[in-house]
Parts: structure tokens; C-alpha cells; sequence
């Protein structure tokens, strides 16, 4: 019987090969749109995965007014005093990847944002902008590496000892925050998808005592030029932990003293309860399922659950993959399920997917660093604000569970409410009315004028070449800008009531003959730009533009 899960193998037309290019990245341009139909998903996919780009360039200081300008800072001694800006200009780095996608396109950073909104550590939370670049890098390094070796290392990870409070979980002092998000967050859930609880309490208590000596050094300590994480025998609960029906009433063995030569008493446990916590059934359907929502459809039927989720899972933890991730990302990727016309415009886009997808798709290059170092600055301030004011925050998540519209009931739709609405209008009329200049010669947005220049043959030539039609204009505007096409209905009315205004369709001949005939002249100009203008500005404010 044919699974949803069986790869899919037509060739991709520019509407699917858009639609895997906008799941799996934060947008395409139009050229990677064409460079990628005609592949088969398998083909794809995998250019996808091998155009990962691990590297993580420095982050630079970008002050002007200082001496350090246009220079990395990440092993001077830590300056107390900036840690704040340090910190912001640490995260543009990300959103560089992010944006420029380490041409060709890669799904690592995309991949990467959805494991960092699963191991949440935030910027303003555990401050020292060093263990955040840390972190990044943690993040990034191993999105498609091995779940089991990934909650392992984040664990230990000093960004997250001091967000979830790892470093003050000592023996007779026990702290259970992270030994909590560790099961409830990061590994098997609360629930089953049938609500049945998956630990207890005292689980949380038994995983504390596994997980205490753990710490780390330097910490916004002024002057330090290093970081590193520490483990402290005395600090350890050295008892046997016993946990339990959940975990198969398993009994973690305490370990006394760290042997020279060999893994710490830490290591030790902290590899044991992992190992329990994997093993739970639920663990691997948790993941899945976080998946699944990310990148296919954020509603999980029971239908899904049982014919994707639970065979995907059990792939995930089979012996052959041993919870390795690219291989579960490339069979979720390639499946008959992920191009299902049903789930072709299935999601609201988030904040990262409009804002930095706007400035792929209409081509606005990221400045080069470290010469236009004050440019770069204004572009992702630009980017990091404006997600920020639509509730995506980079690095910034409200709580531990991640961005509300990822866990919340509603998922992608919690993206726009009757604020951000407005935000993201805001938002694409910036392309419209081309108010931020980044540098003399470079100012964001959409050169509109020049766009149907190109597209008019023999522009000069007015008594020779007809002109370009209003039909024309829209089905270029629109050429893989919506996830699914506009009716005719829908094309009438942009045409004849946004665009013209309810006038003729003929007047626009008129009036753009007209400009080629005189383009110095403003009014000419101005009339047409006004036309171009109103129906770009509509076609970014329709429904089907914040879909993907």
C-alpha cells in the first residue's frame, strides 16, 4: 500500500521546486527557482544538504566612531560595557547566513533556526555575547548531525548551563529547570499525542541529581579572553538515580570520582540518561512531529500521526540510523506528503521567512564586509527590527518553549494578529516606497520603472514595438511570487481596480508610450511609477503573498 512517505518523484515544475526552496530556505530568488525545476526531489534535496556552508565568519565591530571598527572581537579581552551591542553585532553574522543562504542555497540555516528555537537560549537571558556566538555555532554545526551526540553537547554547552540554570545545579542544592526542559522540551514531551503523560516528577528530580557538577568559566568576566565548561566532582550527586515505569524503572549508576584517562563521573551519566531518554518511545514521534509542523503542515491528524509521524520515527531510531538527522530530513523532504497539493500554501510565512525572503527574492545583496561595514550594519538592523517588532526576535524567543506561534495552538496563523498585520504592510511597502539608503547608490526595494523597462522589447522604439500590455506587467510581478496562482478574477481586479483604477486597460498604452517616448519627463514618469507602484504594493499586502 503506498505511504505518504514514498518519495516523490516527478520532476519539479517551478511551482513545486518554489515551494521546496521557500520550506526548506528562507526564500529563493527567481534563479534558484529555475535552476532547480526540472530536478527530481531527490536531486534537489540533496544540493540542498551538500551546499552547507559550516564556516561562521567572526563577527566584526561595527561602530564607526571606534578604533576596533571593521575588526573581530571575539578573543579580546571581554569588554563589559558593549556586551549588549557586541552581543547584537554577533547575531547579524547568523542572519548573513540567513540571508545570503551561503549561496547556493543551502537548508542549514533554516534547519538550524528550528533547532535553536528547540534548544532555546536567549541573547538577553545569558548575556556574554561569547557563549552566545558559541552556541550559534553549536547550533549550526550540528543540525544534521546526531540527535543523541546534539543533546549531549547541549547540555554542556555554557549558554545553556546558564539559561536553563545548569550551573547552580550542585549536590544537596539541586536545581531542576533543566532537567524539566530536558524531558518536557528537548526530548520526549509532556504527552503522548493522546494526552497520556510521558515522565513524572520524580523523573525530573532523578534527572537533576544526573545532571549536577556541571559549570562553566569566565562568565561576563571583564578582562577573561577565554570560555570553557567545567565539571566538579564535589559539585556531583554521586547516588544511584532511579527513575521510573516511563523510563523502564531504569537505575542511572552514580559515579563517584572522574577517572584520569577516561570520561568523567559527568560524562558518564549525562551519556546514560540520554541513552534513557532516546529509548523512550515517544522521544523520536516528539521530534517528528516537530518536523513535520516546521516544514510540511502545522495540523497533525491522527491520520498524519499514524501513517508520517510514527513511521518516520521509527526510522529516526532504527539501529541502520541510530537517530542521525539528515537522513530523516531528506525522506520528509522528498515524500509524497511534503509536495501534497494540500499542503502547497498551508502556512502563514514567519517573520524570518517574509522579511529576509523579501530581500532574496527581490535582490537586495547583503553589503560586503569588513569594506562596507556601516552599510551591513543598517541592512540587518533593518532585518533584525523589523522581526523583532512582529514577535521573531532573533535569539530573543519570549520562553523556553520557543516563538508562540510554534507551540502554541494555531501554530503558523499566531504569526499575524491585529498588530502585526499592520507591521507586515509596513513592512512591504519599504520595498514600495524605497525610504531606507544603506549607502549613496544602494537604497532598499524595488526598482519598479527599471523592472518594466527591461521587460518592454525595443524600449526606444515606440512607432516600431507595441507596448507592453497590463497583463503582461502582472504576470511578471506575480512570476513565482505566491505560493498558488490568482484566479482570473483575482487578476481582473488587480488590473482594472488597483492598478487602473477603473479606467481603461488602453490608458496605460497611452501613458506608458508616452514615457518611452520622454522618460526625463516627471510627469510621464510619475504616472506610470504611480500604476506600478499601487499594484506592487497590493500584490505584497494579498493573502496569498504571506502564504508558503
Amino acid at each position: 500500500m503506498p505511504s505518504p512517505l514514498d518519495p516523490y518523484t516527478q520532476p519539479l515544475t517551478a511551482q513545486t521546486a518554489a515551494h521546496l526552496l521557500r520550506r526548506a530556505t528562507f526564500g529563493p530568488t527567481k534563479a534558484e527557482i529555475t535552476a532547480f525545476t526540472g530536478l527530481t526531489a531527490q536531486q534537489a534535496v540533496f544540493q540542498l544538504i551538500t551546499n552547507a556552508n559550516y564556516t561562521l565568519p567572526e563577527p566584526l565591530d561595527l561602530d564607526e566612531n571606534l578604533p576596533t571598527a571593521a575588526q573581530p572581537y571575539l578573543n579580546l579581552p571581554f569588554n563589559a560595557d558593549r556586551n549588549f551591542i557586541l552581543g547584537h553585532y554577533a547575531r547579524f553574522r547568523w542572519l548573513e547566513m540567513m540571508t545570503t543562504q551561503a549561496a547556493p542555497p543551502s537548508l542549514l540555516d533554516k534547519l538550524a533556526l528550528f533547532w535553536q528555537n528547540h534548544f532555546v537560549a536567549t541573547r538577553n537571558v545569558v548575556g556574554d555575547y561569547r557563549f552566545m556566538f558559541q552556541y550559534i555555532k553549536l547550533v549550526r554545526n550540528s543540525a544534521l548531525g546526531n540527535f543523541r551526540t546534539f543533546v549531549i553537547n547541549m547540555t554542556k554547552e555554557p549558554a545553556m548551563l546558564r539559561f536553563l540554570n545548569g550551573d547552580e545545579n550542585q549536590v544537596g542544592h539541586p536545581n531542576e529547570n533543566y532537567a524539566r526542559e530536558l524531558q518536557e522540551i528537548f526530548t520526549v514531551g509532556v504527552t503522548d499525542f493522546a494526552g497520556n503523560r510521558n515522565y513524572t516528577e520524580d523523573d525530573v528530580k532523578a534527572a537533576a541529581k544526573v545532571l549536577t557538577g556541571w559549570s562553566h568559566t569566565n562568565y561576563n568576566e571583564p578582562g577573561s579572553t577565554t570560555i570553557s565548561t567545567t565539571f566538579t566532582d564535589s559539585l556531583h550527586d554521586a547516588t544511584d538515580k532511579v527513575f521510573s515505569a516511563h523510563y523502564a524503572n531504569t537505575v542511572i549508576r552514580g559515579r563517584a570520582v572522574s577517572q584520569p584517562g577516561t570520561h568523567s563521573a559527568g560524562d558518564a551519566e549525562l551519556s546514560d540518561l540520554v541513552d534513557m531518554l532516546l529509548r523512550h518511545p515517544q522521544c523520536p514521534r516528539f521530534i517528528c512531529r516537530k518536523l513535520y509542523r516546521w516544514y510540511v503542515n502545522p495540523n497533525v491528524t491522527p491520520t498524519v500521526e499514524t501513517t508520517i509521524i510514527e513511521p518516520l520515527a521509527d526510522f529516526f531510531a532504527s539501529p541502520a540510523n541510530n537517530f542521525a538527522i539528515r537522513p530523516v530530513i531528506e525522506k520528509l523532504l522528498t515524500s509524497q506528503a511534503f509536495f501534497d497539493t494540500a499542503n502547497l500554501g498551508a502556512m502563514i510565512k514567519s517573520p524570518a521567512d517574509l522579511i529576509i525572503g523579501a530581500m532574496r527574492f527581490f535582490e537586495q545583496p547583503v553589503p560586503a564586509l569588513p569594506t562596507d561595514y556601516v552599510a551591513y550594519r543598517k541592512y540587518f538592523d533593518f532585518i533584525y527590527y523589523q522581526m523583532d517588532s512582529m514577535q521573531m526576535g532573533v535569539l530573543e524567543q519570549p520562553t523556553v518553549f520557543g516563538y508562540d506561534p510554534y507551540y502554541q495552538t494555531g501554530f503558523s496563523k499566531l504569526w499575524i494578529n491585529t498588530t502585526t498585520i499592520g507591521l507586515r504592510g509596513n513592512l512591504t511597502d519599504a520595498f514600495i516606497w524605497r525610504w531606507l539608503e544603506l549607502k549613496p547608490g544602494y537604497t532598499v526595494g524595488i526598482d519598479l520603472l527599471g523592472w518594466v523597462t527591461r521587460l518592454q522589447p525595443n524600449f526606444t522604439d515606440v512607432g516600431g514595438t507595441p507596448s507592453i500590455t497590463c497583463v503582461d506587467i502582472l504576470a511578471e510581478f506575480t512570476r513565482h511570487l505566491y505560493a498558488t496562482g490568482l484566479s482570473m478574477a483575482q487578476q481582473d481586479f488587480v488590473i482594472d481596480t488597483i492598478m487602473m483604477q477603473g479606467i481603461p486597460r488602453l490608458s496605460w498604452t497611452f501613458e506608458w508610450n508616452n514615457y518611452r517616448r520622454n522618460p526625463a519627463d516627471p510627469g510621464s514618469r510619475y504616472g506610470v511609477l504611480w500604476r506600478l507602484q499601487n499594484l506592487m504594493k497590493f500584490l505584497l499586502r494579498m493573502a496569498e503573498y504571506h502564504v508558503c
